[in-house]
């Protein structure tokens, strides 16, 4: 009897655990309401119950700990910090943050005040600066608008200030001091008073941007505070828009994290997705860069750090990783060593001495490229040929198609270098590729539509001298302003100015 009492108090423990969410909303009909969740800038579905006469109640031990909204029908929310605490808010209809009370929750009373304070003083601030724009920069009612002005910002600083330093062991104390921005010194100065670094200032702020910011705390990434850090962190305002400085700062801020905590997912998944998805040529390099190291690497145990994806998402992910590896910029990609129109002899694009290589895909029968392929042809005669850039075409030739490409190359009589897999090539190398391989060519060249992902064309890639990749994805009047510009022609007529009506017309993948 004493062993079924002590199992049925402990299962009363485990079950009563869990703190109540209650809300009392002044003019909300009896419906059907949820809880929603933050996760970076992500809003997501808790939790669903009634409200009936303006009352309902949640299951905390259901939820983790950041900043939760009621959402009631119409999109409109009421956003509180949960921390593992009962909480008991009431408010109205419309203004739901302006009407709320806290009778239950010590986070949140303070976090009620913090934010009907912010907006009071933005008010008062945005009144200001409008009033400041009415008056004459040089006048006394100027600058008595910007001192006061300032003496807003001072004001809700030390506020924030005060919340961080009296409420250490608060979840809304760390909320509040991530939105604050650090403090940055003075920048160091000669013996005459002479500032002798003039980036200091921005320099320190980039380098310690996160200082005020806990990123061990996976409670904070469950906040849209957080996600709008993160963001300006990595915009044009903080650093160079190049695909190794965006590296460099992701993998320092990654390293830092806690594999497998929300913090260390949300900010891998975040910049991985973000880059990949980049309208920045080059910029396919971070997204390739952090999927190999914190994707498909593995831990002491052989594991993929990214326990959050399924094994096939990761997989299809690590394959396209693995792929574009070898065609990022500053990478020498895969040699092709491939037939040219004779169907007899082999080229290949490693032994040409060019000052640049443009590799081009095309095929005879997309629309696209019989628009595109003439035009190369004319810089190439034109500009190219007799400053030693090469055009290396790889066109589609098998079946029905190898005559087809050898017709168009003759009726537009394009004489850089075009080969192709062969329809005979195609057809002996299916039956015993070890014919041609490694004597004459490789298995990615046989295999080039894999080998650089081309799915669609045409498909173009700039190299230098030493075969790297210095650009891609280019239009025809960006791949001719480029190499003037690199080749000091930058004056020169261009043969294919912008098409400014329509660009995508000249556009290659």
């Amino acid at each position: 009897m004493k062993a079924i009492l002590t199992t049925l108090l402990v299962l009363s423990s485990v079950f009563s655990f869990g703190q109540k969410l209650k809300f009392k909303i002044t003019g909300q009909k009896d419906t059907t309401v949820n809880l929603v969740r933050y996760f970076g800038k992500g809003l997501y579905y808790s939790d669903t119950a009634e409200i009936k006469n303006g009352i309902v109640q949640f299951d905390g031990s259901k939820q983790k700990a950041g900043i939760i909204a009621l959402f009631l029908p119409g999109q409109k929310m009421l956003e509180f910090i949960y921390n593992d605490e009962e909480v008991f808010i009431e408010a109205s209809l419309p203004d739901l943050m302006g009407t709320a009370k806290v009778k239950k929750s010590e986070e949140n009373k303070i976090f009620n005040n913090y934010v009907q304070f912010v907006n009071t003083e933005r008010t008062k601030a945005t009144m200001l600066v409008e009033k400041r724009k009415k008056v004459e920069k040089d006048s006394d009612q100027f600058k008595q608008l910007t001192e006061a002005i300032n003496e807003v910002t001072v004001g809700v600083v030390a506020y924030q200030q005060n919340i961080v330093d009296t409420h250490k062991d608060k979840l809304v104390s760390k909320i509040v001091k991530m939105s604050m921005d650090v403090v940055i010194p003075d920048a160091p100065k000669d013996k005459n008073g002479v500032v002798t670094d003039s980036t200091f200032k921005f320099r320190y702020f980039r380098d310690h941007f996160f200082d005020n910011i806990d990123l061990k705390d996976d409670r904070l990434v469950r906040t849209p505070i957080y996600h709008n850090k993160l963001e300006k962190y990595f915009s044009k305002q903080m650093m160079i828009q190049h695909w190794d400085t965006v590296i460099y700062y992701a993998f320092n801020l990654c390293d830092q994290l806690v594999p497998g905590s929300d913090m260390y997912q949300y900010n891998v998944s975040w910049l991985t997705s973000h880059y990949e998805q980049s309208k920045i040529m080059g910029m396919d390099k971070v997204f390739v860069m952090m999927g190999d190291r914190y994707y498909c690497g593995t831990d002491k145990d052989g594991n993929s750090k990214a326990k959050w994806m399924k094994k096939e998402s990761l997989d299809k992910l690590c394959k396209k990783v693995n792929t574009h590896k070898k065609l990022v910029m500053g990478v020498v990609p895969p040699n092709i060593t491939l037939r040219d129109t004779t169907d007899v002899n082999w080229r290949d694009f490693y032994s040409l001495k060019s000052d640049y290589t443009i590799l081009y895909f095309w095929d005879p029968e997309c629309g696209h490229c019989t628009k595109i392929t003439p035009k190369l042809q004319t810089l190439y005669a034109e500009k190219f040929k007799e400053r030693n850039i090469e055009i290396f075409a790889i066109g589609k030739a098998v079946g029905d198609d190898f005559e087809k490409w050898k017709t168009f190359v003759k009726k537009h009589n394009l004489e850089f270098i075009n080969v192709a897999v062969t329809d005979a090539l195609f057809k002996a190398a299916t039956e015993n590729a070890r014919e041609f391989v490694p004597r004459y060519t490789s298995i990615e060249s046989l295999n080039y539509q894999q080998t650089y992902d081309i799915y669609s064309t045409p498909k173009v890639f700039v190299l230098d001298k030493d075969k790297k990749i210095i650009a891609k994805s280019l239009s025809i009047s960006q791949l001719e302003d480029m190499l003037d510009r690199l080749q000091g022609h930058s004056d020169s007529p261009k043969l294919f100015p912008p098409n400014k009506e329509n660009p995508e017309d000249d556009q290659m993948h």
